[in-house]
C-alpha cells in the first residue's frame, strides 16, 4: 500500500514536471517568436495609431493600415508597450489561430487539440466575441458555445494549473469567421484603452479619451504651449493633455488582461515600464488651463489632478467661457479646444448652432493668434470660419461628430 505522503510527492513531482513543460513552450511558442497583432482603434484614427506606433516599436517597419486600425508584426512585449503607450487606440488583440471550418463538425476537431493554456489562465471563462462573413458557419451563438466548450475541456482533461493574479480582469476571445476561415485572436487589452484608470469622475455625455487624444494631435498640440480647456466638463481634454506635455504613458495607471497571462512576467513589464517612464518630465508652472460654469465639475476635476499629482500642470478655475481673457492666464499664444454642450446633450440644434455662432464671436475677438479646435454641430458651419480652417469627421460611441480646427 502506498503511503499518503509518498502519493502526495508523486502528484507534487507531476505537477511540477507539467508546469515546467508548460513554461517551456509557452517561451517557445508565444515569448520566444514573433506574434501578429492588431491595434484597433475609431474610424478615422488609424493613421494616427500607425505614427503612434512608429514612433516607440522595436519591430522594425513591419506595419499595415486598415479599416479600423493597424495591423503589425512582433514579440509579446511589443504587445505590451502597446496597450502602455498608445493614446489613440481601442484594444490590442494578438491573433492565436487560424484554420479553416466549414461545418460544426470539422470545428470542434479543429478545436480538440487548441493548445488553450499557452494564452488563458486555467481558471478563466472568457468572452467569446465571434462575427461571420460569407462563411456556411454563420449562427454566432453555437460559434461561441463551440469555442467555450474547448476551453472548458482543454483545462479540465489536462489539468492545467495557471490561476489569474487578478480575476477581475476579464479575458475576451475574438472569433472571425470569413469565407469559411477563422481567425481566433485574444484580447490583450482588457477595459477598451481610452479607460485610462484617472477619471473615476462622470459627466454628461463625456469625449472619450482616445478621441481627445486624437483630437489634439490633429490640431498639432505636442505639450510645450499653453492649452485653454475653457468648456472643460470632466476634464477629458486637460487630463489627456497633461499626459502629452508630461509625457506620462497613456497606460500608465491602469491594469491590462495580458497581466493574467501564462507568458506574462512581472520582472520584463516592470522593466517595459520603467522605460516608459524615464522620460516623463517635470513641469514647474502650469501650461493647461481648465475652466467651466459647473463649480461640481471644477471640484471633481481639481480632485483629480491632485490624485495623480498634475497639480502643478494643470490649473483649474470656475469662470464662464464668455467672461475669459486668455492674456490673464498666459502671455503666448497656445491651443483652445472646446467641446461646447450641444444638442443630445443641451437644447435643441438651432440653440446649438446659436451656441455655436456665440462661441466663433467670443473666439475672433479674444483669442486672435491662437490655434482652435472645435467640436461642432455640423461640418457646414466650417462655412462661417476664416478660410485657413479645416474639418474632419470623428467618431464617437458610434455617433459622427464634426471636428473644425485651425488658427483665428
Amino acid at each position: 500500500m502506498i503511503k499518503p505522503q509518498t502519493l502526495y510527492a508523486l502528484k507534487t513531482s507531476k505537477n511540477q514536471t507539467s508546469s515546467s513543460s508548460l513554461l517551456k513552450r509557452i517561451k517557445r511558442h508565444v515569448t520566444g517568436r514573433e506574434k501578429e497583432f492588431f491595434a484597433a482603434t475609431s474610424p478615422g484614427l488609424e493613421s494616427l495609431c500607425l505614427y503612434e506606433l512608429k514612433t516607440f516599436a522595436e519591430t522594425g517597419n513591419d506595419f499595415i493600415e486598415t479599416n479600423g486600425g493597424v495591423q503589425f508584426a512582433g514579440r509579446i512585449t511589443d504587445c505590451f508597450s502597446a496597450n502602455l503607450n498608445l493614446r489613440t487606440a481601442n484594444r490590442i488583440l494578438m491573433r492565436i489561430g487560424e484554420f479553416k471550418a466549414t461545418n460544426f463538425m470539422q470545428l470542434e476537431k479543429k478545436l480538440s487539440d487548441f493548445p488553450w493554456e499557452l494564452y488563458l489562465p486555467a481558471d478563466s471563462r472568457p468572452d467569446i466575441n465571434t462575427s461571420t462573413k460569407q462563411s456556411r458557419l454563420y449562427h454566432k451563438d453555437a460559434i461561441a458555445e463551440i469555442f467555450a466548450a474547448s476551453i472548458e475541456k482543454r483545462f479540465a482533461l489536462n489539468g492545467f494549473a495557471q490561476a489569474a493574479q487578478d480575476s477581475s480582469i476579464p479575458q475576451q476571445i475574438f472569433v472571425r469567421a470569413d469565407n469559411d476561415r477563422f481567425i481566433v485572436s485574444i484580447d490583450s487589452s482588457g477595459e477598451l484603452l481610452y479607460r485610462r484608470g484617472i477619471k473615476t469622475h462622470r459627466a454628461t455625455a463625456p469625449l472619450r479619451e482616445t478621441t481627445a487624444a486624437a483630437i489634439l494631435k490633429i490640431s498639432g498640440y505636442d505639450g510645450s504651449e499653453p492649452l485653454l480647456d475653457p468648456m472643460c466638463g470632466s476634464g477629458t481634454f486637460s487630463l489627456e493633455a497633461a499626459m502629452i506635455s508630461q509625457n506620462i504613458p497613456a497606460g500608465r495607471f491602469r491594469n491590462f488582461a495580458f497581466m493574467n497571462w501564462p507568458c506574462f512576467g512581472p520582472q520584463r513589464w516592470a522593466y517595459i515600464k520603467r522605460k516608459a517612464e524615464s522620460g516623463v518630465k517635470l513641469i514647474s508652472s502650469p501650461r493647461i488651463f481648465a475652466s467651466d460654469i459647473d463649480s461640481g465639475a471644477c471640484d471633481s476635476l481639481i480632485s483629480c489632478i491632485i490624485k495623480y499629482d498634475m497639480l502643478k500642470t494643470v490649473q483649474v478655475e470656475q469662470k464662464d467661457f464668455f467672461d475669459l481673457s486668455p492674456n490673464a492666464l498666459t502671455k503666448d499664444k497656445g491651443l483652445v479646444v472646446i467641446n461646447p454642450p450641444y444638442g443630445r446633450r443641451m437644447g435643441s440644434r438651432s440653440e446649438s448652432v446659436k451656441l455655436f455662432y456665440a462661441v466663433c464671436e467670443k473666439l475672433e475677438k479674444d483669442f486672435s493668434g491662437w490655434k482652435i479646435a472645435m467640436i461642432a454641430p455640423d461640418i457646414t458651419l466650417l462655412n462661417s470660419l476664416p478660410p485657413t480652417f479645416k474639418a474632419q469627421t470623428l467618431y464617437h460611441g458610434g455617433l459622427k461628430i464634426s471636428l473644425l480646427y485651425g488658427r483665428i
